[in-house]
């Protein structure tokens, strides 16, 4: 009855009738429900684990045995069917249909999988085999650089040179000695170079080149090496380019003079006078060194490859060809055609024809052509006084010697003509035509130097001192004297050059000078200023002894014996002149003196050189020839040979020769010349420059 209690009996197993496979299948099979515990199997969608954990097993007894006491068979179970009996777990997962063939698709065995493709990953055995050898590689390259860095590690890395010589291995002293005494030879021999087509050698210690060991080596790398520098190292060699140190002075002083060498200074088309004739001055081109490009270039050239290496030189051209040039100088004579009147307040003077061509030019204009340019300065120096009051003129500040020693006389501002006003005024005349009158105007007028300016020009000490006699009482020796007294006191500025023409201007006997005999064209003629080529020749030996530059000095056509061989100089009007640069950073003094018979020049400036004059003997002697003249302007001439002699001039500082220059002068021999059969007498010789 439905009360009557629980039964007692166990249920029975609704899945009893169903066979188990013969061998285990994977748990989810198509059609297959899971096995219990016991082996039983479990409906659909049912896992036994709502049965909790199976049940261990049993252990089964001896052979022949029944598990039971006394021999008796096994007592069989009752089935339950809420227990399932423990399964492996790996028995469950690692069976598939491949095991069971019975249950692959179809109905028919399992299919082999095929083995990987080509394109898949290898089978972890090959991969990891792969894996360990790449690994093995790495660790033994890393021993290797490892090892290799560490031997390298504080040395020239190996395969390092440097213009040829090997470094590597060596610690970075042993690197600088070997590099000195390898070097030592190429770093002494001359840098070569050409320019204009001329080869010159430089001295690598005088143009101040010097090979930098410490900034070479420095380029290398001494420490501990990188990969990329150990592989390099082993496998390449490294060339280290020589580094350079440069004095920049005494290469400025290399490069200058070889431009003094090279260049050739630019001829500017002009039109100037002789005398009241037109000369044309025919433009030439000019070259030029480009000193920073030579400056460069010879610095890379040193410790550099062999051979010659080319300066950059340009060619200058000139402003005007010679056609323009030709042209203006046919019609130049028209403006010396007569002389220029000045006048101011009532006051006027003339400058004649002679004064007008000697400051006369035309010079480029810049736009392919000429234009007139008067020298207002220059040309009015000797007739200013004409217009302006000696009271109203300014005053140059110079020095009198007082006790031996230079004593300052101050300068001062005055009146003068507007120099700037009166070139103008002369060169619109010349260009247009029109009155020759001009009126000047006047203004005020500076001395060249301040006051503050002459004290601080170093005039403390006489430089250098000449002095030549002459017989008394001849005219040339009026004009001696004035001339000297004209340029007693005179100052030049440091870097300014003296020229006598332009000081002193045409010779005139407004100012004292006479006629007397001077050489002009292998003759003696007479001309007023005739016989100043004597002060000239003092005044040169000052500037040779004081040890400043010669600018431009011309001995006479025939040597006269009271003038030193080969240091002497003429002088005309108005060529040739007499010029010297004051190339000092102090200030000269130009201090003269005269008497009857003998004229001093002095220079007073802060000493720079000891100057010694050594000349050679004679040599290349002519013959001279005899001739005869007439007429009242013959002067007659002693007849001499001529020859050739050296001069060097020889600067000392401190008792140690510094530099020296040599000239050679050429003198011609002098023509035998008697007028009207009348004897010549040295004395009327002596009466000439």
């Amino acid at each position: 009855m439905g009360n009557a209690g629980s039964p007692t009996d166990p249920p029975t197993d609704p899945f009893a009738a169903v066979p188990l496979p013969t061998r285990p299948v994977r748990p989810g099979a198509r059609g297959i429900a899971p096995v219990s515990g016991n082996g039983s199997r479990l409906p659909p969608g049912v896992s036994p684990d709502i049965f909790g954990p199976s049940a261990p097993a049993q252990p089964s007894g001896a052979a022949g045995q029944t598990g039971r006491p006394g021999g008796l068979p096994p007592v069989t179970p009752a089935a339950q069917p809420w227990r399932v009996a423990a399964q492996p777990e790996s028995s469950l997962q690692q069976r598939t249909l491949r095991d069971e063939p019975s249950l692959a698709p179809g109905g028919g065995p399992a299919r082999p999988e095929p083995p990987p493709s080509g394109g898949e990953n290898p089978p972890p055995r090959r991969l990891r085999r792969i894996i360990a050898a790449v690994l093995a590689l790495a660790v033994l390259a890393g021993a290797a650089y490892a090892a290799a860095a560490i031997f390298m590690s504080g040395k020239m890395l190996p395969g390092t040179r440097v213009h040829g010589v090997p470094i590597g291995g060596l610690t970075a002293t042993e690197a600088a000695d070997r590099l000195r005494d390898e070097l030592a030879d190429d770093e002494a021999e001359d840098v070569v170079v050409r320019a204009a087509g001329k080869k010159y050698a430089i001295d690598p210690g005088k143009a101040g080149l010097e090979f930098d060991v410490v900034s070479t080596i420095d380029q290398a790398s001494s420490g501990f090496p990188s990969p990329a520098q150990v592989w390099r190292a082993l496998t390449a060699t490294t060339d280290l380019k020589p580094k350079v140190s440069v004095e920049p002075e005494l290469m400025d002083s290399t490069v200058e003079a070889l431009a003094r060498k090279v260049d050739i200074e630019v001829r500017e088309g002009a039109v100037t006078f002789e005398g009241l004739k037109p000369v044309a001055v025919t433009p030439a081109s000019g070259r030029k060194l480009d000193r920073e490009a030579a400056a460069r270039a010879i610095e890379k050239a040193f410790l550099g490859p062999a051979g010659e290496v080319e300066l950059p030189v340009s060619t200058v051209r000139p402003e005007v060809t010679a056609t323009v040039v030709k042209r203006v100088a046919a019609d130049a004579d028209k403006a010396v055609a007569g002389p220029v009147t000045l006048t101011h307040s009532g006051r006027q003077v003339r400058l004649d024809a002679e004064t007008l061509a000697a400051h006369l030019s035309f010079e480029p204009d810049g736009a392919g052509g000429m234009r007139p340019a008067f020298d207002a300065a220059n040309a009015v120096a000797t007739v200013e006084k004409k217009l302006v009051d000696p009271a109203l003129a300014p005053r140059e500040p110079t020095f009198e010697i007082v006790g031996g020693k230079p004593r300052l006389v101050p300068g001062r501002r005055g009146k003068g003509i507007d120099d700037h006003r009166l070139a103008q005024a002369v060169a619109r005349m010349v260009a247009e035509g029109g009155s020759r009158t001009i009126p000047v105007t006047l203004t005020t007028v500076q001395p060249r130097i301040s006051e503050a300016e002459a004290r601080g020009l170093g005039i403390k000490e006489k430089i250098s001192e000449f002095t030549t006699n002459f017989p008394c009482c001849q005219p040339r020796v009026t004009n001696i004297r004035t001339i000297a007294r004209l340029l007693d006191g005179y100052l030049v500025k440091p870097g300014e050059t003296f020229s006598l023409n332009g000081v002193i201007g045409q010779r005139d006997t407004a100012r004292g000078f006479v006629p007397a005999p001077m050489i002009q064209n292998g003759r003696l003629i007479d001309s007023v200023g005739g016989g100043i080529s004597q002060f000239v020749t003092t005044m040169y030996n000052a500037v040779f002894f004081g040890g400043l530059e010669d600018v431009q000095h011309v001995p006479h056509e025939f040597y006269i014996s009271r003038y030193p061989a080969g240091r002497e100089s003429t002088v005309s009007w108005p060529a040739p002149d007499f010029r010297w640069k004051n190339d000092s950073k102090y200030g000269v003094l130009v201090k003269t003196s005269s008497t009857a018979t003998s004229v001093t020049v002095s220079f007073w400036s802060t000493r720079r050189y000891d100057v010694e004059s050594v000349s050679s003997d004679r040599y290349d002697f002519t013959p001279f020839e005899n001739a005869t003249g007439s007429g009242p302007d013959c002067i007659p001439m002693t007849g001499q040979q001529g020859f050739s002699i050296d001069v060097t001039r020889i600067f000392k500082q401190d008792g140690r020769e510094v530099k020296r220059e040599t000239r050679k002068v050429v003198y011609k021999p002098e023509t035998n010349l008697t007028c009207d059969s009348t004897p010549t007498s040295d004395s009327e010789q002596d009466q000439a420059d």
